[in-house]
């Protein structure tokens, strides 16, 4: 069987004009052509998700923000900087803090004892820790504030959760305030 093939020139040595092939040149060429554009297409899609994956680390870190709305839902107890008990958080105590351009405003509600507390200060954050400059409060937050206003802790934070870690002296975890983002 023969197959008629017309093709511009192949060789920089000057023009080869292919009029007849015959069906096993063909068949290995189409095969050899196909497999050279499967494996280069494989390749550069390769080199594509490398590059996305590069550009979404890097825009992660850089954006890596507390701002938004944040709603308190469980506590951590740890024994040994390991969990011992998770307190989920009940309606009654809701508490829910707001970052905002190096601003934090945080209340609870406490309706058991009418005890309310707010706060009210700046915060900084690195890719592990959380420091809150609390300036003003409620009067049950005032007494707090007038002896320790700078509260320092580990920060453990994800697309839409964080949690804050209180460290003891030793700088082992001792209890956790864990949120989830309410809104942007």
């Amino acid at each position: 069987m023969v197959c008629y093939l017309s093709l511009p020139s192949i060789s920089p040595f000057g023009l080869i004009n292919l009029r007849l092939i015959n069906t096993e040149i063909m068949k290995n060429l189409i095969l050899f052509l196909g497999l050279f554009l499967f494996l280069f297409s494989c390749k550069q899609q390769e080199a594509t998700k490398e590059e996305i994956t590069e550009e979404d680390i890097v825009k992660n870190v850089e954006k890596q923000s507390l701002d938004g709305v944040w709603e308190l839902i469980s506590f951590y107890n740890y024994e040994g900087n390991k969990i011992k008990d998770t307190i989920i958080n009940n309606e009654n105590n809701r508490q829910v803090k707001i970052f905002k351009d190096g601003k934090v405003m945080w209340s609870r509600r406490a309706p058991a004892n009418k005890i309310d507390y707010f706060g009210y200060g700046s915060y900084e954050i690195t890719d592990s820790t959380l420091t809150e400059y609390l300036e003003y409060g409620s009067i049950a937050m005032l007494k707090v504030i007038d002896t320790m206003h700078i509260f320092n802790f580990e920060l453990i934070i994800g697309k839409d959760t964080y949690s804050q870690i209180d460290l003891g002296p030793e700088g082992d975890r001792i209890f956790s305030e864990n949120y989830v983002r309410v809104l942007n």
